[in-house]
Formats: structure tokens, C-alpha cells, sequence
């Protein structure tokens, strides 16, 4: 599986980084000095990036909201037909996925992911509100589209910012802290929903399912407002570091690839444009995304799973909590035992094998407990997907021009798994949902073997940067893909 195209990101990924003197630790005070330097920039950087976490919340619940609203009302008070509501589901990601490579772009290029990510965070949570104001089929999907539309900013966003500030083996972890967010929102969404939707019913005349929106559309605009003061800028632009961090910060992404950030070309957006949609390897992995994404469609549809259990809808709704919350663990020790051991294949495999043994109890019983089980087994191929993510910001590591369109290209392109995903629940094939199951049994399965495929392309390819340090007579200690 050859590729003409690695000059543009692996040119100096196997030399190494330009020597500092005779001690490279010097300016920080040596060693020792540098290391409690490191340990303090990484709990600032950590304790302003969690905000990443909450607003991740606020996305996911932003965008399934309607999935609980459908349980008191949505779909008769808007009088909607046939799969007027699937279509409702998937107009947010065409919205979603045109957005977020131009969103990625303008964000290298402006530099200021303090003040364009809590922006368009304040405009999503405004569309969310007029959501709950909508009256008809129409009003719902010109609101969903746009909602599509702002959100798409979010989540490659995100991706790409820890990226700026994280080496390899520390952004798993990262990546896990930041999708549990994701993870969560399935769970305390659900409890809040399930909080609203009790206790607003006729309040100053509206439905429960309006105040959903009114109150978490509040929510996000709130939370936005508290982001701007807190979220890190680039290292080179951030303001609240002392020039001492900023160096320790560069240098640390230096060290991690082995080029110097000054070399990068963050500038040239169209050539980073270029070399991402041009690279095989960037298409290979959307598509992997993409058929886990169908796999995973199940989590826009968990409150209709969880009530074909025979629970009333209150009871319902409480019981999409737990298999999340256990989900939203397992990503966290997934992905740091994966960082911890450098491997990315294995542990995504494990994950979402899980999953697919979860759809096969599904198919097999209508028993309560089994297919509440099924539903745990499912949820926690989460894990699997955010040492995905991962994998994917690991194996594009420079320039960072080309990194920003390939985060937001691969996700961007997955979200068509989330399109089809929508109608791959209707009603009609409920209560077992088997025809279900069996799509996603398919699709996962299909993930698995693309990416085991791409984890032999990389095992070649340090093999290939292996041989060529033998024949230039340097040491094997160059830049590796993770496998």
C-alpha cells in the first residue's frame, strides 16, 4: 500500500531534534528544574483545558435533545409524519459536516480558539433555544440544520487545540477526558431531561419538551461566557503563560516529532488543504470513522432502546445513565493504559469487539436483564472510538496546517455514518430491533479490518524510517508511528 505522498508530514519525522548545548535543559534550569516546570505547565494546562469537558456536555445534549423531547411530545406537537423525525435527526449533520473544515482552517489561521469556540458555542445554544419555539415541521428543521451548522466548530476544534499543546503519548488521555464529556452527556442528559420533563409541564403555558431546550439552550450561552476566560489560546499566542512556559511549551512538540514548530507552515491553509485531501491515509481512516459512527447510531435512539425494556418513561430515561457513566470509565482507563504502553490497534479492537458481542445479545433475547446488559456492552464501545481519535491525531503529527483540515476532514466526513445512522431505527423495526443490530454488527466489523489494514501500512512504514537510519548510520531512535 504505497503512498507518494509523505513529504509533507514526515519530512524531519526521523531526524532528530537540533541539539541545545551541552546541557538541552539549560535555560530551564536543567533537569530537575525542568521537570517541575513541566509538571506545573501541564496541571495549568489541564485544569483550563476541562472546560473542554463541560462544553462537550453541552454540545452532545444540544444536539440529542430531541431524542428525550420525543418522549413527551416533540413529534405530535409538531405534527410530524413518517420520518419526518429520522430526517430531522439527520439534517443537523449536513450542517455538521460542511462546516467543520472551513471551521478548522479559519481556527489555525485566527489563532484565537478562546474567543471563536466559545462564540459559536453562545450562537448553538441561542439556535437550541428557538428549537423549543418552533411550532412545525419546517421551523424544526431550519433550526436543526443551523444548530448542525455552528456546532461543527466544537468538536475537531477541540481536537486540534489539544493537539497544539499535548505530545503523542499524552493526548489519549486527553482525547478520553475530552470525549467523556461526550460519554456523560448521555448520562447526566438524560437525568436532566428526565428532570425537566417531570417538573416544567404547562409552566407559563409551555410544554415540558420547549422548556428542555429554553433551559439547556440557557445553559450553553451561560457556560460560553465562562469559557472565553478560561480556554487556552496556541503556545505561541497564549497570554497567561510566562516566557518560560512558552519556551518549555514549544520545545516539548519539538522534542515529541523532531522538527522545530518555527518550521511549520501554519500560514499556508491552502497547502495544508491540499495535503490532506490528497493523502489516502486521511481517507482511510474517514472511513473507518465512518462505519464505526453507523455502529454507533444506537446512542442518538438509546432512550427508544432502553424503552423497549417495558419501563414507563421516567424509568426509561434513568436507565440510559448507568451504561454511559460505566462507558465514560472505560474510555479513561482505556485510553491511559493505552498511552501508558504506546498502542492504539488492540485496545480499539477490544473496545469495539465488546460492542459487537453487545448487538449479538440484542439480536438473540427479548429477556429484560440480558438486553439491559447488551445495552452496557454497547455503550462502552466508546472507549474504542476515543483511542480511535487518538490514532488518528497521532499518525498526521506535522505540519500543523495539514493536521487542522485532516482532524476536521475525518470527522467531518464520518458524520455521514450519523446521517444514515438515523434511519437505521425506525419504528417499524422495533421492538427487537434485530435489522438493527445486524447493521451495526456489519459495520463494526468492517472497522475493525480497515483498521487492522492500517496498522500493518504503519508498521511498514517504521520499518522503512528504520532502514533508512541504518543506511545513513544513525541510531534507531527517530520518529515512529504508534501503532
Amino acid at each position: 500500500m504505497p503512498s507518494p505522498r509523505h513529504s509533507v508530514d514526515e519530512k524531519g519525522l526521523d531526524e532528530k531534534p537540533q541539539a541545545y548545548g551541552q546541557d538541552a535543559d539549560a535555560e530551564f534550569g536543567g533537569t530537575e528544574a525542568r521537570k517541575a516546570l513541566e509538571r506545573k505547565l501541564l496541571l495549568k494546562l489541564d485544569l483550563r483545558m476541562s472546560v473542554l469537558i463541560v462544553i462537550y456536555v453541552l454540545n452532545y445534549i444540544d444536539r440529542n435533545n430531541a431524542a428525550a423531547a420525543r418522549l413527551r411530545g416533540f413529534e405530535a406537537d409538531l405534527h410530524l409524519k413518517g420520518k419526518e423525525f429520522a430526517t430531522l435527526l439527520s439534517i443537523l449533520y449536513v450542517g455538521y459536516i460542511i462546516m467543520q473544515i472551513p471551521s478548522n482552517m479559519f481556527l489555525n489561521w485566527m489563532g484565537r480558539p478562546s474567543i471563536y469556540l466559545p462564540s459559536c458555542m453562545i450562537v448553538w445554544g441561542t439556535i437550541s433555544c428557538l428549537t423549543g419555539a418552533t411550532h412545525n415541521f419546517v421551523g424544526a428543521l431550519l433550526t436543526r440544520f443551523f444548530l448542525g451548522f455552528v456546532e461543527a466548530a466544537f468538536f475537531p476544534g477541540a481536537l486540534f487545540l489539544l493537539s497544539k499543546w499535548y505530545k503523542r503519548n499524552e493526548l489519549g488521555l486527553r482525547t478520553a477526558i475530552l470525549f467523556c464529556g461526550n460519554i456523560a452527556s448521555n448520562a447526566f442528559g438524560a437525568l436532566l431531561a428526565s428532570g425537566i420533563l417531570n417538573s416544567m409541564q404547562g409552566k407559563q403555558g409551555q410544554a415540558a419538551w420547549r422548556w428542555l431546550f429554553f433551559i439547556e439552550g440557557a445553559l450553553t450561552i451561560a457556560v460560553a461566557v465562562i469559557a472565553m476566560f478560561v480556554l487556552p489560546d496556541f503556545p505561541t499566542n497564549t497570554r497567561w503563560l510566562t516566557s518560560e512556559e512558552r519556551a518549555l511549551a514549544l520545545r516539548r512538540l519539538e522534542e515529541d516529532v523532531g522538527i522545530k514548530n518555527s518550521d511549520e507552515t501554519d500560514s499556508e491553509e491552502a497547502g495544508g488543504f491540499w495535503a490532506a485531501v490528497t493523502d489516502w491515509r486521511v481517507w482511510w481512516l474517514a472511513l473507518t470513522l465512518t462505519s464505526q459512527t453507523v455502529a454507533l447510531s444506537f446512542n442518538a435512539f438509546f432512550p427508544t432502546l432502553s424503552a423497549t425494556l417495558g419501563f414507563n418513561s421516567t424509568v426509561t430515561l434513568l436507565l440510559c445513565a448507568p451504561p454511559f457513566a460505566i462507558a465514560a470509565v472505560a474510555a479513561f482507563l482505556l485510553s491511559r493504559h493505552s498511552d501508558k504502553v504506546g498502542e492504539r490497534f488492540y485496545h480499539i479492537v477490544a473496545s469495539w469487539g465488546t460492542g459487537v458481542l453487545g448487538f449479538v445479545i440484542a439480536v438473540s433475547t427479548m429477556n429484560t436483564a440480558a438486553r439491559y446488559i447488551s445495552l452496557f456492552l454497547m455503550a462502552q464501545s466508546y472507549a474504542g472510538y476515543v483511542v480511535f481519535l487518538a490514532w488518528m491525531s497521532n499518525s498526521f503529527p506535522r505540519p500543523a496546517a495539514k493536521r487542522a483540515v485532516a482532524l476536521a476532514l475525518m470527522n467531518a466526513f464520518s458524520q455521514l455514518g450519523n446521517v444514515a445512522g438515523s434511519y437505521v431505527w425506525p419504528n417499524n423495526w422495533g421492538p427487537t430491533f434485530r435489522n438493527s443490530y445486524g447493521i451495526c454488527i456489519s459495520t463494526s466489523g468492517c472497522a475493525i479490518l480497515m483498521s487492522w489494514i492500517f496498522r500493518r501500512y504503519l508498521v511498514s512504514q517504521n520499518k522503512r524510517f528504520e532502514r533508512e537510519e541504518q543506511a545513513r548510520g544513525q541510531s534507531s531512535n527517530g520518529f515512529r508511528y504508534i501503532l
